[in-house]
């Protein structure tokens, strides 16, 4: 067997033999991807003390990676199939680990932000690649499996990018969380070119870039309206955004139905399965993401927990997660994709529901159900959903579907964080204004509303000065404590009833195991065409 994986996996006769081998360096590939968006959670505390961000920097340092990495993806990994599916594997990772490197030197603002942007456009390479490297390395029988893996990756990143992270800055500045995305991105290129066969589309025909480029305009525009409309406010710029997305998103739609050969096939949203399964998608990572963003404030601002213990405090979400694939793995078979899916998706809804009940008095404990309960709903129901996203496309369109369920993943994701993040930032200042009242210089007020790391630093200044004393910072820290446990109870309400709402949709759309089978028959013949040759294509 020769030391590098030279033989194409369209010219093997049989499974390639060393492809669970392959599937350990995918799952690294996607791990520092996740990764790289959930470890800043804790990290964004130093960086916005060494850096001295206002709030709006901060939240462009977490998004900028998120804005190119969600309008990217489908165009990118159209380019994958087209060309090669491990060297755009290779190349993002180069990528990745560049803007890793840049963001690990810099100490402006601006320079952070732009290497968050190019570690965006490697994420945007990989995450689609990776699952069509899965698909296309992996029989059909065993498909599932591999996949299970994958979806329990996502979820184990959740958890694990802060507790590196955590450990990192126990002795190191932020710039190592950044850094260490680089020895990790090295093995994943060597294990690459060691493990994971070439692999790319057989008579895929010209790539539809005008498709690819409306695609582009429209998801970057509705994820940077996201971002700044609800945190910012709705100036020119978001509402500008917000309008740009909907002439994009039309203009796509119609562009796609006349082209002969369209970069995403509108089409597949008129197949329950596929849609189902993308709503889903959207809504576990919506609910998981807002949940995780603001409790891990909760967990370091308010419990006084540091980064390290920040990060072993979420690992019960990951153990979680692998749970929850175990048990997919087995019943999913028996029970089918829909049950699988909806009990994933109202365990989670009842999760981000219990975070409800969260009060000044609130210790970890009141997190941990919630977070064990997220976690389990990802494992039971990403794994299934991926795979029928994965199943509604042809073996020269498997890049194209990595990209379409990971838009869907990150759009939710990045929609979670801005909206619930806004409504969070809404019930904070509005709570804290009246609890505290005119009793703070406006100055210090509009500090304390900020943000709670500004309420708690306003009152570290009011204990040093003799004007103050500890008794009334120890009174605004109240307020403070107060109106932040008040604003993630509401914010977890609005979420739960957002999940629930998804739930319901998704439980009316996925059909069950006997309408699957007749829509199967009832397909118009260009998508059994496509079916077809899916099958075809692992035989």
């Amino acid at each position: 067997m020769p030391f590098l994986a030279n033989t194409p996996v369209e010219k093997m006769t049989g499974p390639y033999v060393r492809r669970w081998w392959a599937l350990i360096v995918l799952c690294l590939s996607l791990l520092i991807v996740v990764m790289a968006n959930t470890s800043l959670i804790v990290a964004a505390p130093d960086m916005t003390q060494d850096l001295n961000l206002s709030s709006s920097e901060l939240q462009w340092v977490i998004d900028g990676y998120t804005v190119p990495y969600a309008a990217l993806m489908l165009v990118l990994g159209a380019i994958g199939d087209k060309y090669s599916r491990r060297g755009a594997l290779i190349t993002g990772l180069l990528i990745f680990a560049g803007g890793s490197v840049m963001g690990s030197l810099v100490d402006q603002t601006a320079l952070v932000i732009t290497a968050r942007a190019i570690m965006g456009v490697g994420a945007a390479v990989v995450m689609p690649a990776t699952l069509s490297l899965l698909v296309a390395t992996f029989p059909k029988a065993e498909r599932v499996k591999a996949i299970t893996a994958w979806s329990a990756t996502s979820g184990l990143a959740i958890a694990v990018g802060p507790l590196v992270a955590g450990w990192l800055l126990e002795d190191h500045s932020w710039g190592s969380t950044f850094l260490i995305n680089v020895p990790i991105a090295v093995v994943a290129i060597i294990g690459a070119l060691v493990l994971i066969p070439p692999s790319k589309a057989e008579g895929m025909g010209r790539i539809d870039y005008v498709g690819g480029l409306l695609s582009i305009v429209s998801i970057g525009s509705l994820v940077y309206a996201t971002i700044e409309g609800p945190h910012f406010g709705w100036g020119a710029g978001p509402v500008t955004a917000a309008v740009v997305a909907g002439v994009g998103l039309v203009a796509f739609v119609a562009w796609e139905l006349r082209h002969p050969h369209p970069m995403l096939d509108v089409r597949k949203f008129r197949l329950r399965p596929f849609t189902g399964s993308m709503i889903a998608v959207f809504f576990f990572f919506f609910g998981t993401f807002g949940a995780i963003y603001y409790s891990t404030q909760y967990l370091q601002f308010i419990l006084g927990y540091d980064p390290l213990e920040t990060g072993v405090r979420l690992l019960p979400l990951a153990g979680a997660v692998f749970v929850g694939a175990a048990v997919t793995g087995r019943l999913t078979p028996k029970l089918g994709v829909k049950p699988m899916v909806v009990t994933g998706m109202v365990i989670g809804t009842v999760g981000v529901f219990l975070l409800t009940q969260i009060d000044k008095g609130s210790t970890y404990t009141d997190f941990l159900a919630p977070m064990m309960m997220l976690g389990f709903a990802i494992g039971l129901s990403v794994s299934p959903a991926t795979d029928t996203i994965m199943d509604s496309f042809p073996e020269s369109e498997l890049g194209v579907g990595g990209g379409a369920n990971d838009t869907s993943l990150e759009l939710g994701g990045s929609l979670g964080i801005a909206l619930l993040g806004s409504l969070l930032g809404t019930a904070y200042r509005d709570e804290l204004a009246d609890l505290v009242g005119g009793r703070l210089p406006t100055a210090a007020m509009e500090t304390a509303k900020d943000s709670v790391g500004g309420g708690l630093a306003v009152a570290e200044q009011i204990a040093k000065n003799p004007a103050g004393g500890a008794q009334q910072a120890q009174a605004l820290v109240d307020a403070v404590h107060e109106a932040f446990a008040h604003s993630i109870a509401q914010t977890s309400l609005v979420g739960g009833i957002i999940m629930a709402a998804g739930t319901i949709i998704v439980l009316a759309v996925l059909p069950g195991r006997r309408a699957t089978r007749k829509h199967r028959r009832e397909e118009p013949p260009a998508a059994a065409a496509s079916a077809g040759e899916e099958d075809s294509a692992f035989v």
